[in-house]
């Protein structure tokens, strides 16, 4: 009996110690700062200068790559598995249809052809996302932080899991509240990251309902400014699937703190834009960024980016460092 409650008594020891494992895992343990200046000490440097290549002839890919690896940190953690092509039947992350409108993809492999002819097997290409996604926000005179790394990449990509964990631009405050405390974010992450927002554009057909089928009775969203709306109808029909519109309009390859004015002015492109004015604490980040002219953005921008890049990473022997992106080992 004694043998018996003692055996476990170590199994659930056991348990327990794994589970604190793990979880010390999913929340960034074994990420630092230069994790690969003793391994491939040129690592940063070598991605920087790939990302300063590329803006400098299309700064219009800033934003893609942003929102590469927002994409990937959502699914399954930053551990790159929105970069792997599917095996079969088109089913990989990047083939759902959140994916679909992502790009960069040739810009993470240029920089990893390079970072592996100065150190073969070394640099995951989830740290190279990381690593883009702040070069590239850099590149259009937005906030500068220190990439923790040592990640590792996974092995597996789902295209059921994109669609069930990515957060989307119709979702209202609680499914995004709800989307981001699934990944230990919190209220200030949300509105935070949200201005990333500042840069980029997107199709007509991401916002389309706003203008034309709101309520499926061919109406209009009544939180979206209606002089707004009438300039976003002269560009956008309701069918239109090729139009892109600027997220910042006249701002949109600068990285600023605009975005919140449109939003304080109810002129975010999206649903998920103007739900941020539907939470106290949200709302508060947003009116202060509007009428403080000392503003915290660029600083709390790159907190928030280092604690997304903590989410559910493989790290230690766990994954592997692909040699190719697209695929596995």
């Amino acid at each position: 009996m004694k043998m018996a409650a003692s055996k476990s008594s170590l199994i659930g020891l056991f348990q327990l110690i794994l589970s604190s494992f793990l979880f010390c895992l999913a929340n960034g343990q074994g990420l630092k700062v230069g994790f690969y200046e003793k391994t491939c000490p040129t690592a940063e440097a070598i991605v920087k200068e790939t990302m300063d290549q590329v803006m400098a002839v299309a700064p219009s890919l800033g934003a893609p790559l942003l929102r590469l690896h927002f994409h990937d940190c959502f699914v399954r953690g930053c551990e790159g598995s929105v970069l792997l092509n599917s095996t079969r039947n088109n089913q990989a992350e990047k083939d759902s249809f959140p994916d679909l409108s992502l790009r960069g993809f040739q810009i993470i492999d240029r920089a990893k052809l390079a970072v592996e002819k100065a150190c073969p097997g070394v640099v995951s290409c989830a740290d190279i996302v990381a690593l883009a996604a702040r070069d590239a926000t850099v590149a259009l005179k937005g906030p500068y932080w220190q990439v923790e790394t040592g990640r590792r990449d996974g092995r597996v990509s789902m295209i059921d899991e994109a669609l069930t964990n990515l957060p989307s631009s119709m979702d209202n405050i609680t499914t995004l509240l709800q989307r981001w405390h699934q990944k230990g974010l919190s209220r200030k992450d949300l509105v935070v990251l949200s201005g990333a927002h500042t840069i980029g554009t997107s199709h007509c057909n991401a916002f389309a309902n706003r203008l034309y089928n709101f309520t499926g009775k061919g109406d209009t969203d009544p939180s979206l400014d209606s002089n707004y709306i009438v300039k976003l109808k002269e560009k956008c029909k309701a069918d239109d699937q090729t139009t892109l519109v600027e997220m910042d309009p006249g701002s949109y390859k600068t990285f600023d703190k605009h975005y919140y004015t449109l939003v304080s002015k109810r002129r975010g492109l999206f649903q998920s834009d103007a739900a941020l004015l539907d939470d106290p604490n949200t709302r508060t980040y947003v009116k202060h960024q509007v009428y403080h002219l000392k503003s915290n953005f660029f600083e709390d921008f790159g907190v928030s980016m280092v604690k997304m890049g903590r989410v559910q990473v493989l790290t230690g022997s766990a994954g592997e460092i692909r040699k190719v992106c697209s695929r596995v080992n």
